[in-house]
């Protein structure tokens, strides 16, 4: 038979193992902890409860940033994002010819088919989706779960900020760029250039 020690177990570890109903103890000991300690209950709906920062509630929209780009509706997995606009001419002053631009006429989401994975504001471009953290917005008619851009623009004013900058993280790349512009030599002014054939004067 081998020696417990050679196995490198510590002292009175093997001897506590074989103890009959250590584990009962154990676990009676997890049990009287949690019965003497206060419980803590949140009185909802009465007291709003306190979500993480980054809580998923809803997704909301900045119509005014909008361009119909339609990168949302083609990247959502669940295709729960429908979106319809026309086109407007706009004269410009000075240019040959007015411009075109695109102009929002439908934005809705389809909340009992969205899974919440946020893709649509990652690849939004101009920054017209958020996540706001509102989430009592349960219907009994699952129909009614679809909301239009109307609806999903009165969610804007939940929005919380965004939080300040790590000073210990990676800075921005607007930031680095700067940095990297400001540190850049500036080049040499250039010498006045003789015309071809011109004398180029004496020599000193």
């Amino acid at each position: 038979m081998s020696d417990p020690s050679e196995h490198g177990d510590p002292a009175g570890a093997t001897s506590a193992r074989s103890l009959p109903g250590a584990g009962l103890v154990k676990g009676l000991a997890v049990t009287l902890k949690t019965m003497t300690s206060r419980s803590t209950t949140q009185q909802y709906p009465d007291v709003a409860p306190d979500l993480p920062p980054r809580s998923r509630g809803v997704i909301a929209l900045s119509e005014e940033n909008c361009t119909v780009c339609m990168l949302c509706a083609r990247e959502c997995p669940d295709w729960c994002i429908y979106i319809d606009s026309h086109k407007e001419e706009v004269a410009v002053p000075g240019a040959a010819r007015p411009r075109q631009r695109n102009v929002l006429d439908k934005f809705d989401i389809d909340f009992s088919l969205c899974m919440y994975c946020g893709i649509c504001i990652e690849v939004c471009p101009f920054d017209a989706l958020y996540w706001s953290p509102e989430f009592e917005y349960a219907e009994y008619d699952i129909k009614d779960l679809l909301h239009d851009k109307d609806h999903l623009g009165q969610w804007m004013a939940t929005v919380p900020p965004p939080p300040a900058h790590d000073p210990n993280g990676e800075p921005a790349k607007e930031e680095t760029a700067a940095a990297r512009k400001a540190s850049a030599p500036r080049p040499a002014p250039s010498s006045v250039r003789s015309e071809p054939g011109a004398d180029p004067g004496p020599a000193s």
